[in-house]
């Protein structure tokens, strides 16, 4: 650890840290609370020594948060980040999903795109000496401490309809090193004059770090890469599979039927009950003998 660190303005620990690295998970209302929950419990079975962290927001009550102290977890308040009101404005949900809409999936009615950039915060961590950002859709499948050897900043592509996709990051699984002169230099780049990131933290990471390390794409799986491109599918080399678009736990789930497998894998890390062994589980069948 770097020692004793004043808690940056806006930021309140439940608890000390207890490591020099931490896995960092954001939460920003109950639905990603209960995301969290399966997510905190995959991170725990792994056995790792890293501290996991919680960033929550205002819009996530008490009730929500209770459940993920099972996990031994750090719960950190933070709050919405200083930014100007034409920039808040310019990203609030309407606009940008009318400028820059999905058309690739469905995102679900909870999304507000300015919780996303609160993401940002964790470089105030300063009392770490790295993290590892994952989003609170995802699972973690296996021991994947080898993440904080990687530099700042890594990321994995942004796969899951075709390969023309890796120029481009996903910022569900992110390497960082907290600093506050980072931290800094991020908020004037991107509150700049008339600046709009249409994928929010996203398109953001992209251009402050656009000599961004990869990652392998196994450690952040999106779910579409499931029926998209089965042939990079393999559960024995998956760490981290990732729920982007439309969420498990929603019960209008207009995929859910294409990915079955992956939403009862997501529920069994929910309740920690029959959690299988994933290497035993069976890849989707490649696209040229589906039916």
């Amino acid at each position: 650890m770097n020692g004793a660190v004043p808690n940056p303005e806006g930021m309140s620990p439940s608890a000390p840290a207890a490591a020099a690295h931490a896995f960092v998970t954001l939460v920003t209302n109950a639905d990603y609370a209960l995301g969290a929950r399966a997510l905190l419990r995959s991170i725990r079975l792994t056995r790792t020594p890293a501290d996991i962290v919680v960033l929550h927001t205002g819009g996530t009550d008490a009730a929500a948060l209770e459940p993920l102290t099972e996990f031994d977890c750090r719960l950190i308040e933070t709050q919405h980040l200083p930014l100007s009101d034409a920039f808040n404005a310019r990203h609030q949900r309407r606009n940008v999903h009318e400028q820059a809409p999905f058309t690739k999936g469905r995102k679900p009615d909870f999304h507000s795109p300015l919780d996303n950039f609160c993401k940002l915060t964790l470089w105030q961590l300063v009392e770490y000496e790295r993290c590892v950002f994952i989003d609170a859709d995802a699972v973690v499948l296996r021991n994947i401490d080898r993440l904080f050897r990687y530099p700042e900043f890594s990321a994995a592509p942004n796969v899951y309809e075709s390969l023309a996709d890796f120029h481009r990051l996903n910022s569900g699984v992110f390497v960082a090193e907290p600093s506050l002169a980072t931290f800094d230099r991020m908020l004037a780049a991107l509150d700049a004059p008339d600046a709009f990131w249409p994928r929010t933290d996203q398109t953001f990471l992209q251009s402050f770090f656009p000599d961004w390390h990869g990652l392998p794409v196994t450690m952040n799986m999106l779910q579409y890469v499931w029926f998209n491109l089965p042939e990079l599918w393999d559960w024995r080399s998956i760490g981290i599979l990732h729920y982007q678009y439309e969420k498990p736990w929603e019960k209008d789930h207009p995929r859910a039927e294409a990915l079955r497998p992956l939403i009862d894998l997501w529920h069994a890390y929910l309740t920690g009950e029959n959690i299988p062994d994933v290497a035993t589980l069976a890849n989707p069948a490649p696209a040229g003998e589906r039916s």
